[in-house]
């Protein structure tokens, strides 16, 4: 990857594009007015964290450092000592003209009535010898991660001491250098509520209450756990059709009764199937799916017949278990097998009514939620503009460029910043949110890239609590819950994607797990400061080379495919789509089946389980030896591209062996042998009824080539395909 990805900021000159020239030069889009106030410090002053106060108990201009809480009546001057590596200014340079009045070392006591004007401040726990993350002065790289990088002499009393270097991650796991070449029709600003970390502090209580309302009624209705990670997928399922305002709250949903949460809250009933190695372990089993069938049939209203079809199974199978001491694992998983299908009919119509009535109750309580939040939202802003901009002229194509709001952002409230070894920790209002150094680095160079609102970034820290905070309450408070959900591809296949088929978008990522600064998430009102594009499904690029690696929601992956068909068929510019997901065969998922039988497929690959990788959902705050885990699914990995598309970035044999072989597991670095993501079940729960018969994939060749679609190895081997069910995504080994 790159070194210099971080480089300093482009310049954001306009670039138009007629309709037939997507392969020309590349330049940013043109986007809403920049323009601001003409700052009263040089920029590279502004940009090092100073900024121009008055003091009011002075009667006189001061300058302030919001990243060092430094206060100088001077000018300050780039290079001078650092106040918190060098309190008294012994390695400083002297003043000129050998002044002894208040030089640029000395430091100011601000008053408590002044303390209000800065609305983020830095807290820190630990005296470091380094500059604290801020933003860099332009020219300058935040980082390099050459080893033959060498340190600068130590100071001198002759000689001014330069400025610390700033902090330098050991791993980079992105490459914000790579311009887009994503070609869309100039759009409006978005008409989104700015984020607020009162509302957002607000919302993750409610969300966590609506959990707890879910846990509860499965709970009193059924008797069961509620499946792991089902409420995480009823989100992602229900915001796929919600037309409603709040970002995560489903409010406008057709039809209410979600399919998701009704089918996996189904698939627990009576019981949980729970993963068996041991003969014991199958009879017991048996024994309580038996025993809760019966119990189940006779405290609900069933029909007669169900009744009786469900007794007389669940008393012969007790009556088999007494009498057959010495029955195999195989035996047993047979006759539950047999169980499941003569009672499960009659179980299911019993519970139809109660399932309904636990998805609709939670989607209720949603929309409740969504609409308290925005009557409270609404309130917080000073003057609200809900009337829409006019719309630019749709004939022109522009390069992508990140949502802007319509909606000015108020005054934020402060948020404290302190570091404790790698971890920067942010807290507000005694709710505290972590983040890696890192990735917090990372985040200030996607907000510099842009932000368009915040050139002081005054907001900067408000902005990334919510951020945070918004990503913590997706993902749930369970131990690697949500994790899989923001899974991404290893770095190595991002290079090899952009070198062989000039992929430079992500069409489902996040400001935390993104590779590219141009990508498209799932919160457009947060994301949008740090680059998102907004909701894939409601961005329409015209021309442009993508990644596609949807969270595993079959209802979501549908869509996805929908939007795909469309955009390739309305296009005749170059136009391409690289799709990862999960190659579920029994049975087989729609999104799947439908994107093998598509008239824009030009190959397809499998890649087996356990011998590719993927990165941790939770890779901004995790270990570094976690961050990468073996999938326990098969990948299978579709070309969809136009004409245009297929002729400029065409699936050829070299690019498919150097892709496949950058997915190879690297042996240099530590990786988790299962997937840390969620499961609609318990893990392994597959092996608690018989396995279907493995299917043979059919190899899926390229129109008018003859390269094999198991071309996922250097040796040309064949890959068998993976049997897993729909009900095992991500389930963990």
């Amino acid at each position: 990857m790159s070194n210099d990805s971080q480089g300093s900021v482009k310049g954001e000159a306009a670039v138009v594009l007629a309709p037939s020239s997507s392969g020309s030069s590349q330049g940013p889009p043109l986007s809403p007015s920049t323009t601001s106030k003409t700052p009263e410090l040089p920029d590279e002053l502004v940009q090092a964290g100073w900024a121009k106060c008055w003091s009011r108990r002075e009667n006189r201009p001061y300058y302030f450092n919001r990243f060092t809480n430094q206060s100088l009546w001077e000018v300050p001057v780039l290079g001078q000592h650092d106040v918190i590596s060098d309190p008294l200014g012994l390695n400083a340079a002297p003043a000129e003209g050998g002044e002894g009045g208040l030089g640029n070392g000395q430091r100011k006591r601000r008053s408590s009535e002044e303390q209000g004007t800065v609305p983020n401040s830095i807290k820190r726990v630990k005296v470091e010898p380094t500059t604290p993350i801020s933003p860099n002065t332009p020219g300058a790289k935040p980082w390099s991660s050459t080893p033959e990088e060498k340190q600068a002499p130590p100071a001198t009393p002759t000689t001014p001491s330069p400025a610390p270097a700033p902090y330098r991650p050991a791993v980079i796991y992105w490459d914000l250098d790579i311009q887009t070449n994503a070609v869309i029709k100039e759009c409006s600003s978005v008409n989104h509520l700015p984020p607020h970390p009162e509302i957002e502090l607000q919302r993750a209580q409610l969300v966590t209450k609506l959990r707890q309302h879910y846990h509860e009624l499965c709970h009193q209705r059924e008797g069961i756990d509620p499946p792991r990670e089902s409420f995480n997928r009823w989100l992602l399922e229900r915001k796929v059709i919600d037309k409603g305002h709040d970002p995560l709250l489903p409010s406008d949903c057709e039809p209410v009764i979600s399919p998701s949460m009704f089918r996996e809250v189904m698939n627990d009933i009576p019981i949980r199937l729970s993963r068996i190695k041991y003969k014991e372990e199958a009879r017991k089993l048996l024994f309580k799916y038996a025993e809760a069938a019966k119990k189940m049939i006779d405290s609900r209203n069933a029909s007669p017949e169900s009744r009786k079809v469900v007794k007389w199974n669940a008393e012969d199978t007790m009556n088999w278990l007494r009498r057959d001491h010495s029955a195999s694992k195989e035996e047993y998983m047979d006759r539950l097998e047999h169980l499941r299908q003569q009672c499960g009919p009659h179980v299911a119509a019993v519970a139809k009514d109660s399932v309904e009535g636990i998805c609709s109750k939670i989607y209720q309580l949603s929309s409740e939620y969504s609409r308290r939040l925005r009557q409270t939202h609404l309130s917080l802003l000073q003057d609200p503009r809900t009337d829409s901009c006019p719309s630019p002229p749709q004939s022109r194509l522009v390069y992508c460029y990140p949502v802007r709001l319509l909606i000015p952002t108020p005054p934020l409230p402060r948020v404290e910043l302190h570091f404790e070894n790698d971890v920067a920790c942010l807290r507000f209002r005694g709710e505290m949110v972590k983040v890696n150094r890192g990735h917090f680095s990372k985040l200030e160079l996607l907000y510099r890239y842009s932000c368009v609102d915040d050139p002081r970034f005054e907001k900067f820290l408000s902005r990334v609590w919510c951020l945070l905070k918004r990503y913590q309450v997706m993902f749930g408070s369970g131990a690697n819950e949500g994790t899989g959900l923001q899974g991404a591809l290893p770095v190595s296949v991002f290079e090899a994607l952009n070198r062989q088929f000039g992929v430079s978008f992500e069409c489902f990522a996040s400001p935390l797990n993104c590779y590219f600064k141009q990508f498209c998430s799932a919160f457009p009102d947060i994301d949008g400061f740090f680059g998102s594009r907004g909701p894939f499904l409601s961005f329409c690029p015209a021309s442009g080379s993508f990644e596609a690696n949807p969270p595993f929601c079959e209802e979501l992956m549908d869509a996805m495919v929908t939007h795909f068909e469309d955009l390739l068929d309305k296009s005749s510019e170059p136009l391409s789509f690289i799709v990862f997901i999960p190659e579920w065969r029994d049975p087989v998922t729609p999104a799947l089946t439908r994107m093998e039988g598509s008239r824009f497929l030009r190959h397809q690959l499998s890649v087996p389980a356990y011998e590719h990788e993927y990165r941790s959902g939770s890779q901004h705050i995790c270990k570094r030896d976690e961050m990468y885990y073996r999938a326990v699914h098969g990948t299978a990995v579709l070309f969809l591209q136009n004409d245009a598309g297929f002729a400029k970035w065409g699936p050829t044999p070299e690019r498919l062996a150097e892709l496949t072989a950058a997915y190879r597991p690297s042996s240099s670095r530590t990786t988790s042998l299962s997937s840390p993501g969620p499961a609609h079940i318990a893990p392994g729960e597959r092996d608690s009824a018989p396995k279907a018969p493995d299917r043979t994939q059919s190899a899926v060749l390229s129109p008018g080539a003859n390269d094999n679609n198991n071309n996922n190895s250097s040796s040309g081997g064949h890959s068998s395909s993976s049997s897993s069910s729909p009900r095992d995504k991500l389930a963990a080994v």
